[in-house]
């Protein structure tokens, strides 16, 4: 359709405005040029009256649909085709270091900490389609639950797993947890390598102290962004067990090493966030994306297809047709 086209020279529409004029200029001119005759009685062409009219009507049609198509090839309609190819110039490497520790099951944040942090976290990598994420999880002890990879699908499968798991100790082992996320990233040659470390609780655990964590990754050239997940004052959290593996829950104190995050990040080059709720997390890791950016360049192929000479074939078609009537057919009406 004519509307699926783009134009190269729209500005030639504009003379479509002149047809009216000419179909008034038409029909003024020919009754002043058409010669009367005055008789008796009509009663003897009442049968062929309207036979003239109606011919003259066809070649008028014919004469401006030709302008028409022609003013459309002036205009030059065609198609385009754009593919687009991307490249990434700059990659970022990436590791999510998390808390799975019993504390994390607290519902200050909805459902809880741990699964709004799954939410917001799954968000974050769909949203890095060019850089190799990672997962390492820690709780009294630390493992890697994904090697940095550029596949998604792995990362994000791997982030639904996560839920608290009671085989490992509880604590909170900070410094374990950062020590084995930059051992995933020490060896990586991308331009950028980035922890996003995340806890809700104080360094209790583990043998690995968090300021030695910290000096591995400066010399590393790895930058640590640290967020402390917890409402401020108390929260609901699970301080036991049932038989039957329910949680047992009251209020408790929200208690986070703020200090520790805080130098941890900065000594690296990275910020300290604090998530009070499921919207502060959310903007967080929003803030984290806008912070660390993949340069990525875009080439764009265009392939035009023109469409002109159909309409230009076609509108002097119609001319031929309406000179050929003209002289031929209708020479004897006209």
């Amino acid at each position: 359709m004519l509307w699926n086209y783009e134009y190269v020279n729209p500005e030639f529409f504009w003379l479509l405005l002149l047809l009216p004029l000419a179909i008034a200029w038409y029909y003024i001119k020919r009754k002043q040029q058409v010669a009367t005759l005055q008789i008796s009685s009509l009663q003897g062409f009442q049968d062929n009256t309207i036979l003239p009219k109606l011919k003259s009507i066809v070649l008028l049609a014919l004469r401006l649909l030709a302008i028409v198509f022609i003013i459309i090839a002036l205009a030059r309609p065609r198609t385009v085709d754009v593919s687009t190819k991307t490249k990434t110039n700059k990659g970022i490497d990436i590791v999510m270091a998390i808390d799975i520790s019993g504390s994390m099951l607290a519902k200050d944040l909805k459902p809880n900490r741990l699964e709004a942090l799954k939410k917001v976290a799954a968000n974050f990598i769909k949203g890095r389609p060019n850089d190799r994420i990672g997962l390492a999880l820690y709780a009294g002890e630390s493992y890697t639950k994904t090697p940095i990879t550029s596949d998604k699908s792995i990362v994000l499968g791997s982030l639904k797993e996560v839920r608290y798991d009671n085989r490992i100790s509880d604590g909170t082992a900070i410094g374990m947890g950062l020590a084995t996320a930059v051992n995933r990233l020490k060896d990586s040659k991308a331009k950028s390598k980035v922890i996003i470390l995340l806890t809700d609780g104080v360094n209790n655990s583990g043998t690995i102290d968090p300021k030695i964590a910290s000096e591995l990754a400066l010399n590393f050239g790895i930058k640590v962004y640290t967020i402390g997940i917890g409402t401020n004052g108390t929260a609901l959290s699970p301080i036991g067990m049932r038989p039957n593996g329910a949680f047992v829950f009251d209020r408790v104190k929200v208690e986070i090493d703020e200090a520790l995050l805080k130098e941890i990040s900065k000594k690296t080059g990275g910020r300290y966030f604090r998530a009070t709720n499921n919207k502060k997390l959310q903007e967080i890791y929003a803030e984290i994306n806008k912070l660390e950016k993949t340069e990525v360049e875009e080439f764009k192929f265009y392939n035009y297809d023109e469409k002109f000479r159909f309409f230009a074939l076609f509108g002097l078609g119609l001319f031929l047709a309406e000179l050929l009537l003209r002289f031929t057919i209708f020479r004897s009406f006209i």
